[in-house]
């Protein structure tokens, strides 16, 4: 299964859509329990899954600060974080009697929400501007909800479908896949980070103790993969706090394992049971494939998760092509 959804998804260039192709708002389409096999039979899963799969092939045995090409895409889009990020500076968090939940992020998401549109254009080659206000609805869902002041896995899934698309469209390549990881979804962690420092966010949906993190998984698959194969690091290392901190520059799962550190106090035993119980897998190869199909069981076919994710052109609720 994953070598075909790795085939399907590993050439955007030859979905690109041509030019008479209708481009739609995404919406949501899973409103039901039992709609729930038809996200998993739909061209979109296929997509997204096998997107996520050839990135976590691509990164395998890699650091992040290895040498690859660095697209005039992966600039613009690291632009379009960057300005994100200024907005945070320029909206600080208001006086208000909960500590959780700041209102200032309402201000913040206002913001993107009126220019998500033309920060998408900006990034998009000019032949496809119009796939921008079906793009940016992907671009808007992926950091955080704006009632609930919220951030979770379903969000962090809404930017891997955003930069699927880009794929899909033609403006991200093969050739960008270290840099979609390592500069653009790196540069996207650390902005979520700031959010969720500056504005007290509340993880969405949290399992607590027994989710693998509050915020993130996807950093978790893709750092394991960078570890397949290390001739000294192996999973039980990752718990010692001298390796994360002089590793972390190189290895996304120990960049997520020290701002957990940072976050919370106490045990890391009680805090992150589950990350816990993984520093005991024996190789990376194993943990990489268990946070696979965790992923697929704890993210992908949860309802809670999935009645929120849109469907468009891009990624549509029609069933995968045999």
């Amino acid at each position: 299964m994953a070598e075909t959804e790795q085939q399907s998804a590993s050439s955007p260039e030859d979905e690109a859509p041509d030019a008479g192709t209708a481009y739609i708002i995404p919406k949501k389409e899973i409103s039901m329990v039992p709609d729930m096999g038809k996200w998993k039979r739909s061209q979109a899963y296929a997509d997204y899954m096998g997107f996520i799969l050839t990135l976590n092939e691509g990164v395998k045995g890699k650091k992040l600060t290895c040498e690859y090409e660095v697209s005039e895409t992966v600039e613009k889009l690291l632009g379009l974080l960057g300005t994100l990020d200024r907005w945070i500076n320029e909206t600080p968090p208001v006086d208000q009697p909960s500590r959780f939940g700041n209102k200032a992020y309402r201000t913040w998401f206002s913001k993107l929400e009126q220019e998500a549109e033309a920060l998408v254009a900006a990034v998009l080659p000019a032949e496809k501007a119009a796939a921008a206000p079906e793009i940016a609805v992907y671009l808007k869902e992926a950091v955080g909800n704006p009632t609930r002041i919220d951030y979770g896995t379903g969000h962090e899934a809404a930017f891997a479908a955003f930069l699927c698309c880009l794929c899909k469209v033609g403006a991200l390549r093969i050739s960008d896949q270290l840099a979609i990881v390592f500069k653009v979804f790196n540069r996207y962690l650390q902005l979520m980070r700031k959010l969720q420092r500056t504005y007290r966010m509340e993880p969405a949906g949290s399992q607590g103790v027994w989710g693998l993190d509050d915020f993130q998984f996807l950093p978790f698959i893709w750092g394991s993969s960078q570890f397949i194969d290390h001739p000294t690091l192996e999973p039980r290392h990752f718990i010692d706090e001298r390796v994360v901190n002089e590793q972390h520059q190189d290895y996304m799962f120990l960049d997520c394992i020290q701002f957990i550190n940072e976050m919370k106090t106490g045990p890391f035993a009680e805090h992150s049971n589950q990350l816990w119980n993984i520093s005991a897998v024996p190789s990376w190869s194993k943990v990489n494939q268990g946070l696979i199909r965790m992923y697929k069981a704890e993210c992908l076919e949860k309802f809670p998760v999935i009645q929120h994710f849109k469907f468009g052109s891009l990624l549509s609720i029609q069933p995968a092509k045999p």
